[in-house]
């Protein structure tokens, strides 16, 4: 395996580094955060515009044709700077699995329609859905929609298959859900509503690895983001006349969570690698899963540690990264039920 970016790879990023950066500063995010649907749909078309939200998708659709390696270059800067746009429910959810389908795809990579994926619901696994359809007609609840109050369609998980649903059927009822982060989810409900067939059990199955392998993407770029936040303050704060980056017990800490935070890097790297090249990756993306719910929120509360009350002051930025660590790790299975699967996964290999 070679993680090493190639130079348009490196040009993309820095290309989303800049957008992102210059856009994304604490007083910005904090007004888009105090909006009532707190997500920058103005930045979102920047992006779009810049051809990020597609670099993705075919050309035949607005996108640049390019693959997997690249939307995770842009999804690594997206979640570095926690910035409040529908990145994980279209770049790394919903937009695939579309792709087979270009009039479902109008509008979505120049940022003008928003499309997001309905997989969990109130009890079970993500993975074995109770969501039925009968003669083309779908029924079932989806709660955790992640921007489901803005999107025009759901790719639904049903239990034969993937499907494709329009958010204006009038036998959908969408309702706010309200997160930790501060970005609304939808509660979605579907009562025999026209439903597309997108694709049978398999289907389902790799947009659940796609969107996992995406949502570690994104907690790596948090991750690197808050470590680099926890070695500058622990430089620049002095006791006792000494920075307290030179005490045993803060770099002792410091350390852990530099080794998590390449933890989680290097295995979501690597899931985003195996996918790209279509390697079998199940294995990979539950050990990315793993690493991104424990190793991130060790990180997570490593940086808190060493900040202390700094670190719960909501005008600085770290508390961002906190919560959009703790929302990627809930979706699509945390810690316990990401091991049992790879458990049984091992067991039957």
């Amino acid at each position: 395996m070679d993680f090493s970016l190639t130079s348009d790879q490196n040009e993309l990023r820095a290309l989303a580094r800049q957008i992102l950066t210059d856009v994304c500063t604490p007083e910005h995010l904090k007004q888009i955060g105090a909006t009532e649907g707190a997500t920058d749909l103005a930045l979102w078309r920047t992006l779009a515009d810049a051809g990020l939200v597609g670099i993705g998708l075919p050309e035949s659709v607005g996108g640049a044709g390019l693959g997997i390696i690249e939307t995770s270059v842009v999804l690594e800067e997206i979640g570095r700077v926690a910035a409040p746009v529908p990145a994980f429910a279209v770049m790394g959810l919903a937009a695939n699995a579309l792709v087979a389908y270009p009039e479902l795809l109008d509008g979505v990579a120049s940022g003008e329609t928003i499309v997001t994926a309905a997989l969990h619901e109130a009890v079970g696994d993500v993975f074995n859905p109770a969501t039925v359809v009968v003669d083309g007609k779908i029924t079932g609840t989806k709660v955790c929609v992640p921007h489901g109050l803005l999107a025009k369609r759901f790719v639904v998980s049903a239990v034969d298959g993937l499907y494709c649903v329009e958010a204006n059927d009038p036998n959908v009822t969408i309702t706010r859900q309200d997160t930790t982060s501060g970005v609304p989810d939808a509660l979605v409900v579907f009562k025999n509503a026209s439903a597309k067939c997108l694709g049978n059990t398999g289907a389902t199955a790799e947009l659940i690895n796609r969107g996992i392998a995406a949502a570690c993407i994104m907690t790596s770029g948090a991750c690197q983001s808050a470590l680099a936040l926890m070695a500058e303050y622990a430089k620049g704060r002095f006791q006792f006349e000494k920075a307290i980056a030179t005490f045993q017990a803060v770099s002792q800490r410091a350390g852990d969570a530099y080794i998590d935070t390449e933890g989680v890097r290097l295995t979501a790297w690597q899931a985003a690698w195996r996918l790209s090249e279509g390697l079998p990756a199940d294995e990979a993306v539950l050990s990315a899963k793993f690493w991104a719910a424990e190793g991130g929120w060790r990180v997570m509360h490593g940086s808190h540690h060493v900040h202390g009350g700094v670190g719960v002051d909501r005008d600085y930025p770290l508390h961002r990264y906190f919560l959009l660590h703790k929302q990627l790790e809930l979706q699509l299975g945390s810690t316990q039920p990401s091991l049992a699967r790879l458990g049984q996964i091992l067991v039957n290999n």
